[in-house]
């Protein structure tokens, strides 16, 4: 397995692969923005929406092959504000249902926060569902809770849920509150 950054070319090319990606995780019952059902062409309609993101250097995608297929990715989104550039949000770390349980979600975010150190990025924060299988993951990989907001997004089969959020400071950053 590879996991390799995409650019807005590479994206739109593996576009239908991440699509079906983003389909199993919402039909497995992840929470990342969408509801279930999840149409193929909707799932492809919203990568494609962020390779303009991507060449404009405001998203980066990370995708993990299995041969052909895609089966796992993260992104990061950075902030456009000019008293943010120190930070990004982490988003989209997804594995496909078949490849859980193997390290790659800890590979992929590994990836993401070693780039966001790359790029001069100090600090990372992200929102999951709160009681999720995903917040161990952060939290093993040294994620601080910042706290939770209750009734915050709904999950795939339409339940509001608290969403908890965090936040990581990488590559020396130093703290200041």
């Amino acid at each position: 397995m590879i996991v390799t950054r995409l650019d807005d070319a590479q994206l739109r090319t593996h576009v239908n692969e991440l699509a079906a990606l983003l389909v199993d995780t919402v039909d497995s019952g992840a929470s990342v923005g969408f509801l279930a059902p999840l149409d193929h062409a909707e799932a492809a309609a919203w990568w494609t929406g962020r390779a303009d993101a991507v060449a404009a250097g405001q998203f980066a995608v990370w995708a993990a092959h299995d041969g052909p297929r895609v089966i796992g990715t993260v992104s990061l989104a950075f902030t456009g504000q000019p008293n943010g550039g120190h930070r990004a949000e982490l988003v989209k770390l997804m594995v496909h249902r078949d490849a859980r349980g193997r390290g790659l979600g800890s590979r992929l975010l590994a990836t993401a926060e070693e780039a966001a150190v790359a790029a001069e990025i100090t600090l990372l924060h992200l929102d999951t569902e709160t009681d999720s299988a995903a917040e161990h993951l952060y939290r093993s990989a040294g994620w601080t809770r910042a706290g939770v907001i209750p009734d915050y997004a709904a999950d795939p089969a339409g339940t509001l849920r608290p969403t908890t959020l965090y936040y990581k400071h990488v590559g020396g950053g130093t703290p200041t509150g």
